[in-house]
């Protein structure tokens, strides 16, 4: 039987709610501006992980920061519009909440984009932390944003603590801050039970939706 957490810390962007196509739409939007050929939709679920100030150096370079507010006017065109939760995401919040289990978000979303999204939903109550690019000094997978999540729940890292996400950079940060790493969504890990990897970062659960993470929550 799976222990039943202390706390659980969630990544945000297609773990509790379904982005892909608005970032994929932004991206668009923005390569198209600097002359350059878009993504398809694969290759932004591919290479979307890190936060925009780690991730857009990479492919803008000496233009990353006029390009990022471009990116940033571009994605609030669309994100409330087309914003989508998850399956079943309600019920493991309302789960979590009736059990008094401790949730916060750590997302490498920009923090007023993150928390728009969040009362856009009506989903304040759920969390008692909400950590987003910009909050803790470097984004994930530096272990910053879960250590002050932590400190804002007045816990101390250790296994009891879970971190679901759907990206290599959620189990990064979950091995470099001590936390239970469980990795979310339909990509498939590597190796046989016991000795999960994706990408090479151990995981210690996978769950492929939230119906498995509700019944995981509901057991004991």
């Amino acid at each position: 039987m799976i222990k039943k957490p202390k706390a659980v810390l969630f990544d945000w962007d297609n773990t509790l709610v379904d982005t892909w196509p608005i970032i994929h739409q932004a991206l668009h939007d923005t390569f198209t501006e600097y002359a350059m050929l878009p993504w398809t939709i694969e290759e932004v679920r591919e290479r979307v992980a890190l936060s925009m100030r780690d991730a857009f150096p990479q492919v803008f370079g000496e233009k990353w920061e006029e390009a990022g507010e471009r990116y940033q006017q571009h994605y609030r065109r669309y994100h409330l519009v087309r914003l989508t939760p998850l399956a079943d995401v309600e019920g493991v919040l309302n789960s979590l909440r009736a059990e008094n289990i401790p949730v916060a978000v750590v997302s490498n979303k920009r923090n007023t984009n993150l928390n728009q999204e969040i009362d856009h939903l009506g989903w304040r109550h759920h969390f008692r932390s909400i950590i987003g690019s910009g909050d803790a000094a470097k984004d994930k997978p530096n272990p910053e944003p879960v250590v002050l999540a932590l400190a804002q729940l007045a816990l101390d890292a250790s296994p009891d603590v879970w971190f679901i996400g759907d990206s290599y950079v959620d189990l990064d940060c979950a091995g470099r801050a001590g936390v239970y790493p469980v990795f979310y969504g339909d990509k498939k890990p590597e190796g046989e039970a016991g000795q999960l990897t994706y990408k090479g970062f151990p995981l210690a659960l996978h769950a492929p939706d939230h119906r498995t993470l509700h019944k995981w929550l509901s057991q004991g």
